[in-house]
């Protein structure tokens, strides 16, 4: 079985350690029981995938999706938070009994509902220190919550299109994230603070505490081009790789922004330039710091 699955890696790096990679495998699933050694050969094919699409932890996309996927999983974390506590305000706000309410609630919107949370807990519980299972939560409730706005607007000019790219997207870079990668602590500790500094204020907000109404998706993004900022300085780094990872984290939160601006993209559009922005400024503080 093993040589079939050696011909998935590269040719050239078969032929630089093909034959170690035969002997290693060979050794450690000799005394295996069959379901074991299938589970071995299926994580040989997939770090011989990884190696072959440029994505294993020694290369440099590696690195790049290692950095951006606990902050892809905070930004999804961020988005379904909102549409939860959105929707538990206007449970609480009704004049309905809840009972009724949730009795009258239909299949599609529970279905949504339950996803969400789905995603919020997958989210938690990766950022939390058991990433795998907690990343294939948040992934099946990223993955139901596409399908889900696939089977309710199948007309790309009703919406979908915005939410279902970002959550394959966010899928798709928490995915890609290497796994011997997986789990930083201090990644999942910054995205954590991330989410929860992205989250908590727009729920202030939403309760009518203050007098603004809305801000477009501005704050999360905010918050995430900071974080970005604030892990360029701390590696003294040009603040390019910080922020092009959080640009590709950040699909959840600019989907749910353009949802919020009723699918009009002027405000959407000025978002993008939070992240270039946090970046050249970035760059000319470590210009300055390195003078100095």
């Amino acid at each position: 079985m093993t040589d079939p699955l050696l011909r998935l890696y590269p040719a050239a790096y078969r032929a630089a350690y093909g034959q170690e990679i035969v002997d290693v495998h060979r050794e450690m699933t000799a005394d295996m029981p069959r379901a074991a050694r299938l589970r071995a050969d299926a994580d040989l094919a997939a770090h011989a995938v990884r190696v072959r699409l440029g994505l294993d932890s020694a290369s440099r996309a590696g690195r790049f999706f290692a950095l951006a996927a606990p902050f892809a999983l905070a930004a999804g974390a961020v988005d379904s938070g909102l549409h939860l506590t959105r929707w538990y305000a206007g449970l609480v706000r009704s004049p309905a009994p809840v009972w009724v309410q949730l009795s009258t609630m239909d299949g599609a919107r529970a279905a949504y509902l339950l996803l969400s949370l789905l995603v919020c807990l997958g989210a938690v519980i990766a950022l939390t220190g058991r990433w795998l299972p907690g990343a294939a939560m948040a992934v099946c409730g990223l993955l139901g919550t596409a399908v889900q706005w696939v089977a309710a607007t199948p007309s790309p000019g009703e919406g979908a299109v915005a939410p279902v790219t970002a959550a394959l997207l966010t899928a798709a870079v928490v995915l890609s994230c290497p796994p011997d990668r997986r789990g930083d602590k201090q990644l999942s500790t910054a995205a954590g603070v991330m989410a929860a500094a992205a989250w908590f204020p727009v729920v202030v907000v939403d309760t009518g505490a203050f007098g603004v109404t809305t801000d477009y998706g501005a704050w999360p993004m905010l918050v995430l081009a900071l974080t970005g900022a604030v892990l360029a300085v701390r590696a003294r780094s040009s603040g390019l790789r910080e922020l092009g990872a959080m640009a590709m984290a950040s699909s959840p939160l600019v989907a749910h922004a353009y949802t919020d601006a009723w699918l009009e993209l002027r405000p959407v559009l000025g978002l993008f330039l939070l992240l270039p922005v946090a970046a050249a400024l970035t760059a000319c503080f470590q210009a300055v710091r390195r003078r100095r």
